[in-house]
């Protein structure tokens, strides 16, 4: 009697550690990849206009593939799997254009619009709800070992054929200009533009507009136009002093013997 109450005691604690092992699963599942998926396909309607229907989300947007294929070869490489996941990123690259090495830390909300040309290194860290454009390069700068590519942020915009390259820290809510080239770390609530890239405003107060890279200042034609007004300033400087060493020349001239 007692080992048949045993056997039964066993058999239930066996029941509840094997739900609660599949509680977890389910739960690791869901924090693995369905809220992250969730947010980047709910993301696309808030910062696409051209996005109409769940339809054309789902089936023709490469930003978001590439999403979903990362999340699974990111979950295998943290499992210590490596050629599977690599398998992956290449197919990935191969349909959408897309290149995330499976060891890049990706946020959940993370919409890559269009995206053909963007690259993301093995250490890089993108932030939550962070938006990146076409041709956009999350890279190293050599041959280095350990940690080599960028940290981005939440809620960073990265412009098209912007380049953010080293292993450097660019903190929540940064814009980087399109075409950039960013080797430095850039403090939280920054724009960044240029060759290299210089912050040109870091305003907490100033509302993130995600799209509207027009709004950003041109600053190679803002320093042109201060030099040029400089130099005009100075040229009428010039001109004021000829006039005044002329007129003193002529007063001081002796008058001719009649």
């Amino acid at each position: 009697m007692q080992q048949t109450l045993d056997l039964i005691q066993n058999s239930k604690t066996a029941k509840k550690h094997n739900s609660a092992k599949t509680d977890q699963n389910r739960t690791l599942a869901s924090e693995v990849f369905l809220e992250p998926l969730l947010s980047d396909f709910r993301i696309i309607f808030e910062r696409d206009p051209a996005a109409r229907s769940w339809l054309e989300v789902l089936f023709c947007y490469p930003g978001f593939h590439a999403l979903c294929l990362h999340r699974l070869a990111h979950w295998l490489y943290h499992h210590k799997v490596f050629f599977i996941p690599r398998l992956i990123s290449h197919l990935g690259r191969f349909l959408t254009g897309i290149e995330i090495h499976p060891g890049a830390e990706i946020g959940k909300g993370v919409f890559i619009d269009h995206g053909m040309g963007v690259v993301i290194g093995e250490t890089a860290v993108v932030g939550d709800y962070s938006l990146i454009y076409q041709g956009v390069t999350l890279g190293g700068t050599g041959k280095e070992t350990g940690k080599r590519h960028p940290t981005l942020g939440k809620n960073v915009v990265v412009g098209a054929g912007a380049k953010v390259l080293g292993n450097i820290s660019i903190g929540d809510r940064v814009r980087i200009g399109a075409g950039s080239v960013v080797l430095r770390d850039v403090p939280s609530d920054c724009t960044v533009v240029g060759v290299p890239g210089r912050n040109i405003s870091c305003k907490q107060d100033e509302p993130l507009f995600p799209l509207e890279h027009s709004k950003l200042p041109d600053i190679e034609a803002t320093a042109l136009r201060s030099l040029l007004e400089r130099i005009q300033q100075l040229e009428q400087k010039l001109n004021n002093q000829e006039l005044i060493v002329g007129r003193t020349t002529n007063n001081q001239q002796p008058t001719a013997d009649k």
